[in-house]
């Protein structure tokens, strides 16, 4: 998963013309890391997708914008819209992710 550092990069990749999956996190989040304990498998699996990550903490009004109050969050964006969002209550498990992406990406 590659690490998003400003936001023009965030904005550059929401407005691509293909779904954009941007995981939110805080390196404090225990539920955080035991989602990185997981997510590799599902990246594996949904790998014509791109897949980044942004630190809630380092761009607060970003997570403000999209509405995203807990972490881990997994929102898929393309063309500038939010297509997914799935909140951090529902992202507990890798059956939850999964389930989530099937859902909203097929």
């Amino acid at each position: 998963m590659k690490q998003i550092t400003s936001k023009e990069q965030f904005q550059e990749l929401i407005t691509q013309d293909q779904e954009v999956l941007i995981k939110f996190f805080a390196d404090w989040c225990p539920d955080c890391t035991r989602m990185n304990m997981f997510i590799d498998e599902i990246i594996g699996a949904y790998s014509k997708y791109d897949w980044y990550e942004i630190n809630k903490d380092e761009f607060p009004e970003l997570a403000e914008t999209y509405q995203v109050m807990g972490i881990p969050s997994i929102l898929i964006f393309k063309n500038g819209e939010k297509l997914g969002h799935l909140h951090s209550a529902n992202a507990k498990s890798p059956e939850q992710v999964i389930e989530f992406l099937q859902e909203k990406l097929g």
